[in-house]
């Protein structure tokens, strides 16, 4: 019988399929001591690249602060730590336990919250969470879609759809970027929805709570504000106030934006649904959860405390400046008909139509050491790929960069977006003479320039 150890699953893409067989039989040839000193080449490596070589524009990343990394490293994320602070089942946690009540607090002090919910492991799983609390199987939301940036776990091919809802759209103002009161209003009145979603993927302007929220009321609905991506603009007061302007649970992740580690959260000022939400995390789906990670957290949440709203202004101003410089180099800068600005957020929406998707010219760029994503647009469709790229500032804003360095990356993007310069291989001649030059090495001396990281605490 043949050795299918390695065989890859038939549902997995035929690229991945590849790389993952490649490398499988790699590594089944290594000694231990060779995979060990792999593993941390690896890391290594993907640090140079990520952390110092790249002009990182990816809208679901940022770089944390160093002093909550190391926190994850800690043995107090090994230890399982059931129940809740002061009425642990595993002893010995007299002092780790209050490490929770410490996140709680300052998350409820940033968001301005009666309560929160910080065990859950990632943004999707506190979407999870809501869902539980205020839904059962079978039952109907709304959600944006994917043209508006709704993101999978609102959709059937995640969460909502793992828990058994049924999914209908929220109608979306394609002209304004926001909802669609009127349409939404006719069409709660006749799908009857549990749960209202809003913000996704991408936010580039405020929405319309309010008038959710009166429509949510008329038909009985709970509202759910996402706040994956602006978790930071909104603890620094620079963005809509979710929980402020009548939402019932506000979910997110703690990186983006907010610039912690991985993990989610979900906030409410309705003690019916903290309730439930605790009884969920436990003794329900969470029980164990790592506490380096909740450690890493307080980290993030002090660094927004201190200096959330300069942060999140700089992320903004960079942002604008960034589609203005791209707009200018002839990039085609997405903006909707009835706003005057490209964006109020640290997103930018760029048309990838004219770069054949925008997972094709995410990947023409990627050479450069410049990355980011594709994202769906309310555009017309891109046969086998996305209409949009979607870019983030968020990351580059905490590596120093301001609105006057934003002129510099429009013009490496438009070089290979617009003037199709291959992203390493090309010669230009200079005024005089004739050097040597390509996106990427240009792309390397900028980022080199700006090497350490603003707006965290140093104590």
């Amino acid at each position: 019988m043949p050795d299918s150890s390695n065989a890859t699953s038939p549902w997995i893409p035929a690229g991945a399929a590849s790389f993952i067989e490649r490398h499988a039989a790699r590594f089944d040839g290594m000694t231990l001591d060779a995979l060990d000193a792999e593993a941390h080449r690896l890391i290594a490596a993907h640090e140079q690249l990520v952390d110092h070589d790249c002009i990182n524009l990816y809208a679901g990343t940022n770089i944390p602060n160093p002093r909550g990394s190391a926190l994850l490293a800690s043995t107090i994320g090994s230890r399982p730590n059931l129940g809740h602070p002061g009425a642990k089942y595993n002893k010995g946690m007299q002092h780790a336990e209050q490490l929770e009540v410490m996140l709680s607090t300052l998350l409820k002090r940033l968001f301005k919250a009666c309560f929160v919910e910080h065990r859950v492991g990632s943004g999707s799983l506190a979407n999870l969470y809501a869902y539980m609390a205020t839904c059962r199987p079978g039952d109907a939301i709304m959600a944006f879609p994917d043209a508006a940036a709704g993101h999978p776990t609102h959709h059937a091919i995640g969460a909502a759809g793992l828990y058994g809802l049924k999914v209908h759209d929220v109608p979306f103002d394609i002209a304004r970027m926001d909802v669609d009161v009127d349409a939404l209003r006719d069409a709660a009145r006749r799908i009857r929805p549990k749960l209202i979603i809003v913000a996704g993927s991408m936010c580039l302007f405020p929405y319309n709570l309010a008038a959710v929220r009166a429509v949510a009321d008329e038909v009985g609905a709970y509202v759910l504000y996402d706040s994956a991506h602006m978790g930071g603009l909104i603890a620094g007061g620079e963005f809509q106030q979710p929980l402020i302007e009548g939402v019932d649970l506000m979910t997110g992740s703690t990186y983006k934006s907010f610039g912690g580690p991985p993990s989610g959260m979900i906030l409410t000022n309705a003690p019916e649904l903290a309730e439930r939400l605790d009884r969920i995390a436990f003794p329900g789906l969470t029980a164990n959860f790592d506490l380096g990670r909740t450690a890493a957290m307080i980290i993030a949440v002090l660094d927004l405390l201190e200096f959330g709203p300069a942060y999140a202004q700089a992320c903004i101003a960079n942002a604008q400046a960034l589609a203005a410089g791209l707009d200018a180099a002839g990039v085609a800068v997405f903006k909707p008909g009835q706003r005057d600005q490209f964006t109020m957020s640290q997103h930018v929406a760029l048309n990838a139509i004219p770069y054949g998707g925008g997972n094709a010219a995410s990947a023409r760029i990627e050479p450069a050491n410049i990355l980011f994503t594709s994202i769906g647009l309310p555009l017309p469709e891109v046969p086998g790929d996305a209409n949009g790229i979607r870019i983030g500032t968020q990351e580059i804003t905490r590596w120093g960069f301001a609105p006057t360095d934003m002129v510099k990356i429009a013009e490496l993007i438009a070089r290979v977006l617009v003037g199709n310069e291959a992203a390493e291989l090309i010669a230009r001649v200079l005024v005089g003479n004739e050097a040597p030059e390509n996106v990427k090495g240009d792309a390397i001396a900028l980022r080199r320039l700006f090497q350490n990281l603003h707006y965290i605490r140093r104590v």
